[in-house]
């Protein structure tokens, strides 16, 4: 297992700064930022990219399910939160009643690393649009699940089950004995099925949206994700464009996707 899993203050960090280096100004850059936004975030964990966003002049709401990753969000934007710039609700998304617990909707919806965990993201997705206000964006970053390391293998205990790329894509009862093979014990094996139930690929992503009235204002594709440079030391590269337009194979060969969507 790589440390900095286990380390939210370094976590909290390493999302904050790759915020400020690459998700910020690739927003920016297309458009998608205005002055002095309401920005939702689901599934802001520790919430180091609402803390760049609320230094930025943003007024940011959290929403989390795991009450432990609310409280220390709420920790690290005490100032904000003192301020009444920053908000967080620990609650199931589908059980918010916009109006009664946040009272407002958002010029912009973040889901940095979540859509690959969420259970049927068909019925996910038409879900946002009861936070988004007119004209506002959704922002969305994920790993395609037939990537390296789509699985999240990389956060196991085991030695050789964090480190065997595209290990996720053993088929049927394969996947899992492979990993008790490599003596994954039997909870963490559960979690890597639940991931593999609910992985996602560019192209099921992209067919959900346009079936739910979503253009994509933006994309990017890269080889090596942004947030690499501060967890491996790797540098970030955008995907070459003959394989970001190449249908499924290109699942196997971009770590990150970036996406800007707009309901149409």
């Amino acid at each position: 297992m790589f440390e900095f899993h286990g380390d939210k203050n370094r976590y909290f960090e390493l999302t904050r700064k790759v915020t400020e280096e690459y998700i910020y100004p690739y927003l920016k850059s297309n458009a998608a930022i205005k002055p002095n936004m309401k920005v939702l975030e689901i599934g802001c964990g520790e919430a180091g990219v609402l803390k760049y966003f609320a230094s930025q002049g943003h007024e940011v709401f959290g929403i989390e399910l795991e009450e432990s990753r609310i409280e220390l969000a709420k920790s690290f934007l005490a100032d904000e939160v003192k301020k009444g710039t920053a908000r967080f609700l620990n609650k199931d998304i589908y059980d918010v009643d916009v109006l009664n617990d946040i009272g407002y909707t958002f010029d912009l919806i973040i889901l940095k690393d979540v859509i690959e965990h969420i259970p049927n993201q068909e019925k996910f997705i038409p879900e946002m649009q009861r936070y988004l206000s007119p004209g506002g964006f959704v922002f969305m970053a994920f790993p395609p699940w037939q990537m390296p390391f789509g699985g999240h293998q990389q956060v196991l205990q085991s030695k050789w089950a964090s480190r065997t790329p595209y290990s996720h894509l053993l088929p049927g009862k394969l996947y899992p004995a492979f990993l008790k093979l490599c003596g994954v014990r039997p909870a963490a094996i559960n979690t890597m099925l639940d991931i593999k139930s609910t992985g996602i690929s560019i192209e099921r992503f992209e067919r959900i949206h346009k079936k739910n009235q979503y253009a994509i204002h933006h994309r990017q594709l890269y080889l090596f994700n942004p947030i690499y440079k501060y967890k491996f030391g790797i540098k970030p590269r955008k995907q070459i464009w003959p394989i970001t337009n190449l249908p499924y194979l290109r699942n196997y060969l971009v770590m990150g996707a970036y996406y800007i969507m707009k309901q149409k």
